[in-house]
């Protein structure tokens, strides 16, 4: 029998990237900042989810080309989760400090996925 607490646990590629972490902080910002506004709530979380997605999947990519083109998929639905809490806020559809919870995470994520877009 193995104990299972010793035995490291496989990674997939993705796993290996800061931009994968970084773009999960920004699904749970986007998360945190619980829109009211129903369709733009899950506008923003799609927009979140999908930069996630295209960050594991950019790295499963064999061709540098294929590659930068789904980071820089990743690129713009990070940008456009951001672009959803922003709005939210100024709708009066979220808590005013949202955005500004939300913003560091995604600038971090939007400078990550330029240089990997490279």
């Amino acid at each position: 029998m193995t104990d299972r607490r010793t035995i490291a646990r496989p990674r997939l590629p993705h796993h290996n990237l800061l931009a994968y972490k970084v773009a999960l902080e920004l699904l749970g910002a986007v998360r945190a900042a619980e829109i009211r506004d129903a369709k733009l709530r899950d506008q923003a979380m799609r927009a979140a989810k999908s930069a996630a997605l295209n960050v594991a999947e950019a790295a499963g990519r064999v061709s540098p080309a294929d590659r930068a083109r789904v980071f820089a998929i990743a690129r713009g639905e990070a940008m456009e989760a951001a672009a959803a809490v922003e709005i939210a806020v100024l709708a009066a559809d979220a808590d005013g400090d949202a955005f500004e919870a939300c913003l560091p995470i995604a600038e971090r994520l939007v400078a990550l996925l330029t240089g990997l877009c490279r």
